[in-house]
């Protein structure tokens, strides 16, 4: 079947938002310390908080210097990103970007907005970190910026908010409504990849509670390699390439044995760019550690009553990687009802503009299942069918 007989979502597109996004959304008691997005390079994701740069992409060189070159880009995505970075990365480029991959629908995702929450404020930003209000009202102007760009065509553009839910978990459940009831947001990031947040921790139950009030999902989409970060802190290759292959095994871990996904069976939870691989070694260990660990851990019992695979078959998705060449395997062992697939445009890692045709081309992979994969899928967890 070709691939344009079939219909596609794309669950995790960015946008590459605007230097000055803050400085235009921020509400006027927080905009005399709005973030600020750096512009040194070429394609600049960078974002300065509290005079921190929340991203270390090596030193920083005079754009003529660079060879238009850029923070890891290669050169062929000069003519594959031309015509956007023309237009300023608007939401007509997002589209023509779309038309390109052939993408029915897609949900947005930050590239900035990334970096302005997803680190650990006590190391990044200093002694007094990131007080609760403020990132919250950083959430809330992006969360404004990108549903103002979702407004150019509504139908083919869905957001996904940014809801920072550490010291602030009132303020997240707010924020969860009015995104969700107001914006109309078909996902909610929690920006939880923190040295300081424990999804287990029972503070955060009201979040996970009106997230399955509302039946949005929880998205997990880290941006910092948080367990390894010191071994790693001057390599971005192994950062890069450890970041949420571990964080995101984390999350799930503490989402199962901390008892959310028993005590909220309806919560839906995501977990972007990392492949689906990981989950068939980490559902059997998990299912493994339970067994052996249920007799001397108090209350374990009560908080993990089913199978690791039957919560994961239950409430959890996966993106696949467009080259993940053992999908056939995870298929096989987990089944094709859970996974989806993303181009991560546009970002400097990612395929476009063939994302999608080497997504096709994955060996053992059936038309039933790539069809679920490419709609079906994503389509339920975002609510969009």
């Amino acid at each position: 079947m070709p691939f344009e007989d079939f219909v596609v979502c794309d669950a995790d597109m960015h946008v590459m938002e605007p230097a000055d996004l803050w400085q235009r959304y921020m509400t006027p008691e927080y905009r005399h310390a709005a973030p600020i997005g750096m512009t040194e390079l070429k394609r600049d994701i960078r974002v300065k908080v509290k005079s921190q740069i929340l991203l270390r992409a090596g030193p920083v060189r005079p754009l003529k210097e660079r060879g238009g070159s850029g923070i890891g880009w290669r050169p062929d995505q000069e003519a594959a990103y031309g015509e956007a970075e023309a237009r300023g990365w608007d939401a007509q480029a997002q589209l023509d970007a779309m038309d390109r991959e052939g993408v029915d629908l897609t949900v947005l995702f930050p590239t900035r907005g990334l970096f302005a929450l997803g680190l650990d404020s006590t190391e990044q930003i200093g002694a007094d970190g990131l007080e609760p209000s403020f990132a919250t009202a950083i959430a809330r102007a992006y969360n404004d910026w990108l549903h103002h760009f979702c407004s150019y065509d509504p139908a083919r553009l869905k957001l996904n908010a940014l809801v920072p839910i550490v010291d602030n978990v009132e303020g997240a459940v707010d924020e969860i409504r009015r995104v969700v009831t107001e914006l109309g947001a078909v996902s909610i990031q929690p920006g939880s990849t923190r040295a300081d947040c424990r999804l287990d921790d029972p503070a955060y139950e009201p979040v996970w509670a009106e997230a399955e009030r509302l039946n949005v999902p929880l998205t997990f989409h880290g941006t910092a390699q948080l367990h390894l970060s010191q071994r790693y802190a001057r390599d971005p290759l192994h950062g890069h390439a450890s970041g949420r292959g571990i964080e995101h095994p984390v999350a799930f871990m503490e989402l199962l044995y901390g008892g959310v996904l028993e005590r909220h069976p309806g919560l839906r939870v995501a977990f972007l760019e990392a492949g689906a691989s990981w989950i068939m070694y980490w559902l059997f260990r998990l299912e493994e550690e339970c067994e052996k660990s249920v007799e001397f851990t108090p209350g374990l019992d009560e908080r993990v009553r089913l199978r690791a695979i039957e919560y994961w078959q239950r409430q959890c998705f996966t993106s696949v990687e467009v080259d993940e060449w053992p999908l056939r395997h995870v298929i096989d062992m987990v089944g094709d009802d859970t996974l989806m697939v993303s181009s991560d445009f546009p970002h400097h890692d990612c395929a476009f503009p063939e994302a999608f045709t080497r997504f096709m081309a994955i060996p053992g992979v059936s038309d039933e299942s790539r069809s679920r994969i490419l709609w079906d899928n994503t389509a339920r967890l975002y609510n969009l069918a």
